[in-house]
């Protein structure tokens, strides 16, 4: 049976997986990572798939980074045993992070404050274990972090202390430059991909003139991963939309639209010819509330809409969404009868804004594999 076949076949909506684009771009990176001399740990949010974090660390990725502790736990299972945990930790997760050091997993915490750098150094010492850690350094104001100048960084490794062999050690400095997100030209690009270098680089060396260890200096996101030119004082990379990519990164500039691995497909339950209307089983609950193309030189709605065999329709477009309702509008000759053009039961590929917030609500992938054969599920997983 063809894959088209087995496509129509399909109880939808159903999350689609293309693994050669995957596969090219996991490639594409890893090349670029070694390129630039560094190590590579891709973050495993996007996927929250063992399959693909294999495939990824089969190609050089050395440790992953996850943004949960269920990601740690799970991905530890599936044989993963050098973990970053990319999110500041808090007290209430202390006790989770100690069940997995001593279930063997290597893993490393995030501190941006000098409470929970004492309260975990505390929590060391009280349990008898030695916790690894790295100070999130802020780089672009987007988010979270210390400015690299700051004193409070100083004072947050000051907070950070090891007593008889246990307690929370420093390890390095990370940062994540999620401004990138907003820019659309390859210059722009290479310039936050430089501060964001400079920045975590210049926050290492300031600890290290402190007298503080700071063999870490880990650095990253998609878009600055893809422009940097020169990568100098960074021991690794972070990034992870990069293995599926998704409209977002199209506008931003740094894929194409063939290189999105991922889709929904959905199926036409109906229509309403007055208004222009193509309704489909796959509401915002299958592709997110996400519309991050919003603010962006073109927005896509809910997502770029596809034939089933991954061809954008000319004419269709995804603006309004229900819970479980995609309501797609004709833009084309309104004398059209959208019944026989979409016929009930027929099939779109929706590609999505934002690849992780889509890939949250589902359970697993349809793989359309590489060999062109049948189609394989691989699991995936959600929550905290």
């Amino acid at each position: 049976m063809s894959l088209h076949d087995q496509l129509c076949q399909l109880e939808t909506p159903v999350l689609l997986l293309d693994e050669n684009r995957m596969n090219r771009n996991i490639a594409r990176m890893q090349k670029r990572m070694d390129q630039l001399g560094v190590a590579f740990r891709p973050h495993a949010k996007t996927s929250k798939c063992p399959a693909v974090v294999q495939r990824q660390i089969a190609a050089g990725a050395r440790g992953i980074t996850v943004s949960t502790l269920k990601e740690a736990e799970r991905f530890h299972a599936a044989g993963v045993n050098d973990i970053l945990y990319a999110v500041a930790i808090i007290p209430s997760k202390f006790e989770h992070a100690l069940r997995l050091l001593r279930a063997g997993l290597q893993l490393t915490l995030l501190v941006e404050s000098e409470a929970a750098a004492s309260q975990l150094a505390q929590f060391g010492i009280d349990h008898g274990q030695r916790f690894e850690v790295l100070i999130e350094v802020d780089t672009d104001g987007h988010r979270s972090g210390i400015e690299p100048e700051a004193q409070r960084l100083i004072e947050v490794a000051k907070s950070l202390r090891v007593v008889s062999g246990c307690g929370a050690h420093l390890r390095g400095v990370l940062t994540h430059a999620g401004s990138s997100y907003s820019l659309n030209t390859p210059q722009a690009l290479a310039a936050m991909a430089e501060q964001e270098r400079a920045g975590c680089v210049r926050a290492a060396q300031r600890l290290r003139d402190a007298g503080h260890e700071c063999a870490v200096v880990s650095v990253g996101s998609t878009p600055t991963a893809l422009s940097a030119t020169r990568l100098d004082g960074v021991t690794e990379v972070r990034a992870g939309v990069y293995v599926f990519f998704d409209l977002v990164m199209s506008e931003v500039g740094i894929c194409s639209q063939d290189d999105i691995a991922l889709s929904v497909l959905c199926t036409v339950i109906g229509h309403r010819q007055d208004a222009g209307w193509i309704i489909t089983d796959g509401g915002w609950m299958s592709m997110s509330r996400d519309r991050g193309t919003q603010k962006q030189a073109h927005d896509y709605g809910y997502g770029l809409v596809c034939n089933i065999d991954g061809r954008p329709v000319p004419g269709v477009v995804f603006n309004d969404a229900n819970q479980e309702h995609g309501v797609l509008a004709w833009t084309g000759d309104a004398s059209v009868d959208l019944e026989k053009r979409f016929p009930v039961g027929s099939q779109f590929r929706i590609v999505p804004n934002h690849a992780c917030a889509t890939g949250a609500q589902h359970p697993a992938y349809q793989v359309l594999p590489a060999d062109g054969q049948s189609l394989a599920r691989w699991d995936r997983f959600s929550g905290w």
